[in-house]
């Protein structure tokens, strides 16, 4: 099974690994900073070095219960010792844009108790779905207000990981419409903004809100009877 240092140490750009599996669909290291996506976080993109060959990590995925990065050239035989390299650029977007929906999601259920019916992100920009009767350019407005104000207060991020029966005693740890979190995961990664959001997630986040910098609400939609859609940018600090 691969070791996932992203869930250790988010801000990990480089690592030492062994090539333990090839597949069709690409290789399998026994340990990877790559994070395979979910969550409606894309998967990390970058390299892997190998002598004097460097590959192109075109994409991660989780196939069968295995970690499968997508390369792109000759693929490395099994055992080689290689390299990985983060895109480090596009991975602290993402770190930025997952802890930006966190502290959307946060306000939200805090002042409406909405909870979440979807979401999808990509570097810099997200879109969150909601459980809400009305939407409107004033409340999009007063949204980006308060989730900025999140953002100056230099929150912190933590990340632990409970078992399920200690993760469950959590309040409205799951505020999905469906819980995402099958019978079979008995370990649960748990998301913390400090005072204001605690979900179950498995993504890559930053270590304080200050760091997301600032949350533009660009967009505000009606997607059905009780399901509204907010859509997000962010802009440098």
């Amino acid at each position: 099974m691969t070791e996932l240092l992203c869930y250790r140490d988010s801000y990990l750009k480089e690592f030492q690994a062994r090539v333990t599996e090839v597949t069709e669909a690409g290789i399998v290291l026994d340990r990877t900073a790559f994070y395979p996506g979910g969550g409606g976080q894309p998967s990390d993109t970058g390299a892997l070095v190998t002598g004097d060959t460097t590959l192109r990590v075109v994409g991660v995925s989780r196939r069968e219960g295995a970690i499968v990065h997508g390369i792109k050239g000759e693929v490395p035989v099994m055992g080689a010792q290689v390299e990985g390299k983060i895109d480090w650029e596009r991975r602290y977007q993402l770190m930025r844009t997952h802890t930006a929906a966190h502290i959307l999601c946060g306000v939200i259920w805090r002042d409406y108790r909405s909870p979440v019916t979807g979401g999808d992100m990509r570097p810099l920009e997200a879109r969150m779905d909601f459980e809400l009767d009305r939407i409107t350019a004033d409340f999009a407005e007063k949204v980006e207000h308060l989730i900025n104000a999140e953002v100056r207060l230099a929150r912190p991020v933590h990340i632990q990981t409970l078992s399920r029966k200690e993760a469950f005693q959590i309040p409205d740890l799951i505020r999905t419409k469906i819980n995402l979190l099958p019978e079979a995961i008995k370990r649960v990664r748990v998301v913390n903004v400090e005072g204001l959001d605690i979900q179950a997630d498995g993504g890559t986040h930053v270590a304080n809100t200050l760091e997301v910098g600032v949350i533009r609400v660009v967009g505000h939609k009606s997607k059905g009877r009780i399901n509204k859609r907010l859509r997000i940018v962010l802009e440098n600090g």
